[in-house]
């Protein structure tokens, strides 16, 4: 008989999950396990916790509809505060034949994996699975990730002419009642974790829940209730309000929705109401987002060196001092204070205020790109392994940018706040 466990990791979802499809296929019983390991929320090398308050509240929001879902299928959900080498007892316990996996490759990811494989008896099976691309490894057209083109507009184009987006992987069929299990399934809550209680600001742009069906809801309302799709290039450079941009990074981020179901969805908008270059250009977005996984992919550790993949060496500085004016907005710049400011109330900041405030960092302070590439990985609600470190890369000189850009801070706040309304919100006193 098999049996078998779905490690759930960043791939918090039941529709279009390879892992858990395959699992559901070949298995008599299948229980699903999320390990929120201790060392999530400890103090990581750059000074910051490596998962702070807002992403923390969205996780455990995200396990909660992801438990639901799962109950819907009669599939329980093991939520275990412990790191993952405890899995030698849940294999133990419900002998498990086969672990299935999202694939991940980053080095803490890889090395948590090698820990479980070491423990657990050798009939079983780890299988892992691609299943956060929106172009699949084993589709594009490079023979190895050594031929994954160094820069953007070549690998999409290749892609785009080579490579198809492959199917939605449907939701499985309904277990027996009985593959449930009797025990308690509560999730820890978020002063279990370390946090206070907190009520999101009423400024910010991304107010949100965690979780599948938000991430549904949320497609929902942006493609087909107020049909801003349509409009998303023209708007995706603004600052406020939450439906400047589509707002799916944190969901994609965790795994509660994939690239492949929006793209399917974007596709029935373009065939049923418009098709135009705003349409067009989320597909463009979700494909900058493959890019940097492939980069991850290819280059492995050298994401996280100082040098970046270019293997660069400038006279970075750390200044603490420095660091602390500009995590606190309180630099030269009101458009950087006021991006920084909405980041540490919200834990989220819009595309066009990242690469001004990662820019201002690396470019004008020239401070170590890595902190404040840590800082974000600590804050942001939609941090994401790949795009943040291939993005802070990126605008630090020590990525994947040919022109080597540096932002005109000034220029750029005169061209996307003109009339200062951004600044005004997040840097004038709060009256409570």
């Amino acid at each position: 008989m098999e049996k078998s466990i779905v490690w759930f990791r960043n791939d918090l979802r039941i529709e279009d999950n390879k892992s858990l499809s395959e699992a559901c296929k070949s298995s008599d019983l299948v229980i699903g396990v999320y390990y929120l390991d201790p060392e999530a929320f400890e103090i990581g090398k750059f000074g910051f916790k490596k998962t702070e308050k807002f992403r923390a509240r969205f996780l455990l929001e995200s396990l909660q509809e992801l438990r639901d879902n799962l109950k819907k299928l009669n599939i329980s959900l093991l939520v275990i505060r412990h790191k993952p080498a405890k899995f030698a007892e849940l294999v133990e316990r419900f002998e498990i034949t086969s672990v299935h996996l999202q694939k991940e490759w980053t080095p803490e990811e890889t090395n948590t994996l090698k820990e479980v494989r070491s423990i657990l008896p050798e009939h079983v099976n780890v299988k892992e699975h691609y299943n956060q691309f929106l172009y699949h490894p084993e589709d594009i057209p490079f023979t190895t990730l050594q031929n994954i083109p160094q820069v953007f507009t070549e690998f999409r184009k290749k892609c785009e002419k080579y490579t198809g987006v492959r199917p939605v992987v449907p939701i499985p069929e309904k277990f027996p009642e009985e593959n449930l299990l009797s025990e308690d399934l509560n999730l820890p809550s978020l002063n279990e974790l370390g946090f206070e209680h907190f009520e999101t600001d009423t400024r910010s742009a991304f107010p949100f829940k965690g979780g599948e069906d938000q991430a549904k809801s949320r497609m929902n309302h942006y493609f087909w209730e107020t049909k801003k799709l349509a409009v998303y290039k023209k708007t995706r450079n603004g600052l406020l309000g939450k439906d400047y941009s589509s707002k799916f990074s944190p969901w994609l981020a965790n795994g509660s929705i994939s690239p492949t179901l929006i793209y399917r969805e974007l596709k029935k908008f373009e065939e049923e109401v418009t098709k135009n270059e705003d349409t067009y250009w989320l597909v463009f977005e979700l494909l900058w987002r493959d890019f940097f996984k492939y980069i991850s992919l290819k280059h492995g550790n050298e994401i996280f060196k100082v040098g970046g993949i270019l293997k660069k060496e400038y006279s970075w500085g750390k200044d603490g001092h420095i660091k602390d004016s500009w995590i606190q907005g309180k630099t030269t710049e009101n458009f950087v204070n006021a991006n920084m400011k909405e980041l540490a109330q919200t834990g989220f900041m819009s595309n066009r205020g990242r690469q001004n405030v990662c820019s201002f960092w690396s470019k004008e302070l020239q401070q170590d790109w890595r902190i404040g590439a840590a800082y974000f990985e600590s804050m942001l609600i939609d941090y994401d392994v790949h795009s943040n470190w291939g993005n802070w890369m990126y605008n630090s000189g020590v990525g994947n940018d040919p022109r080597d850009r540096k932002f005109n801070i000034k220029s750029q706040a005169e061209r996307y706040d003109p009339a200062g309304k951004y600044q005004q919100t997040w840097l004038q006193e709060r009256l409570f």
